[in-house]
């Protein structure tokens, strides 16, 4: 559970941007985005496969130098 703790003179604006600040680098959003509709297990397969065909050709067009 994500908790955000603060002092007597901080705001609710400043506690809901701490908060939401925290969501993002755990990952909920991302997670609730993916289990938002059931993905059978071809499909996200299929979808792992394009992103590294992606990843690939973009590597390739800027020349990775290593």
């Amino acid at each position: 559970m994500t908790e955000v703790r603060l002092s007597d003179e901080d705001s609710l604006e400043r506690a809901l941007k701490l908060f939401k600040r925290k969501l993002q680098k755990s990952g909920l959003f991302g997670e609730l985005r993916r289990r938002r509709h059931y993905v059978k297990p071809s499909e996200a397969r299929a979808i792992k496969t394009a992103a590294a065909l992606r990843r690939k050709r973009k590597k390739k067009v800027t020349g990775d130098s290593w």
